[in-house]
């Protein structure tokens, strides 16, 4: 791993990333939320902070089911990428039906469209993923041919590359929906982000937390975002108490790396950052859908504010371009288009 050096660079706009002061709220605000169990769950643990800080506040949560969520029978790299679980939420608070949404950070696209931001990020729970399975302890306990389902071509590329022996398959669905799936006999195993299960007080149901040496996260992955309209400077001040500033710096260098890349639910690609000692140490990897083929880089080195955190980010990008990513990725990008007319 080389050390990280400072270098002059473009600016990641975290908003109110030293920020610790509580400013006034409105009288009511608004959340706006995938009606998942999970997602509900997320957006009431926001609500219950913005409470706390903020007790006359009228903080209510409008449920709405989105794209990403109607869409079962496909890929997610197949209909439209991450994009389709947070399109719906930001029409409501473009016309101000909501005043905030709430989402699981690894869902939220690289680049938000022109008039939002991202304007908290919220301590991580634990990032790693999750081995279930009612029959077995661990991957390594599968016997040949069983089928482990994932919704991530990361997960796959990681499972065809240490476990070349299984057999991979889609699983679509929110939590409940893809735990039913595995207690129908359908897969021997899933993979699941363990922060979910956590989350929802299913963590009985992890038989196994897989290491990120062997499956690193993907960028955000465990992390709560919060989005809003960039305008709404009032929504953006309440939210300053929120922020986790260790968390908000990690998944910004994170997020550099994807965004580089033009990371996207087409592409086997982790960015994982994790503090020891007051430095953050930043791993990635790109890799070929089969596992065959794969690219690592890293870096370390303090990281203080948003401005280093993105740097780091696209220096480790750098790295993984240097060494050939862009071939990689310029193939997954073909085999993923749809054919000519």
């Amino acid at each position: 791993m080389l050390p990280f050096t400072h270098a002059s660079g473009p600016i990641f706009q975290l908003s109110s990333l030293h920020s610790s002061t509580v400013t006034p709220a409105p009288a009511k605000l608004v959340i706006a939320s995938r009606e998942s169990r999970l997602a509900l769950w997320q957006a009431e643990h926001v609500r219950a902070a913005l409470q706390q800080y903020y007790p006359a506040c009228d903080v209510s949560i409008l449920g709405m089911t989105t794209r990403g969520d109607q869409i079962l029978d496909r890929s997610l790299s197949k209909v439209g990428g991450k994009g389709l679980f947070v399109k719906e939420l930001e029409v409501a608070l473009e016309e101000g039906r909501a005043d905030l949404a709430v989402h699981s950070l690894k869902d939220v696209p690289m680049d938000l469209p022109a008039g939002f931001a991202l304007a908290g990020i919220m301590e991580r729970e634990d990032p790693r993923d999750a081995f279930v399975s009612n029959d077995y302890a661990s991957l390594a306990d599968l016997p040949a041919g069983a089928v482990v389902g994932t919704s991530s071509l990361r997960r796959e590329a990681s499972l065809r590359a240490r476990y070349p022996h299984l057999q991979v398959a889609p699983l679509r669905g929110n939590l409940d929906t893809r735990l039913g799936k595995l207690d129908r006999g359908e897969y021997a195993a899933i993979i699941l982000a363990a922060a979910g299960l956590r989350r929802l007080g299913l963590g009985a149901r992890i038989r196994a937390l897989i290491d990120v040496d062997d499956s690193l996260p993907a960028a955000g992955q465990g992390a709560l975002g919060i989005e809003i309209c960039s305008a709404r400077d009032d929504v953006r001040a309440c939210l300053a108490p929120l922020l986790h500033q260790p968390t908000a710096l990690a998944v910004s260098a994170e997020r550099a790396v994807s965004r580089v890349l033009g990371g996207s639910c087409q592409v086997p690609l982790a960015a994982y950052g994790e503090w020891r000692d007051g430095v953050l140490s930043l791993r990635a990897f790109v890799s070929s859908i089969d596992g065959v083929r794969r690219l690592e880089a890293a870096a370390e080195g303090p990281v203080t504010d948003a401005v280093t955190a993105e740097q780091m980010g696209r220096a480790v990008a750098a790295d993984l371009l240097r060494q050939g990513a862009d071939v990689i990725l310029a193939e997954l990008t073909s085999s993923s288009a749809p054919p000519a007319p």
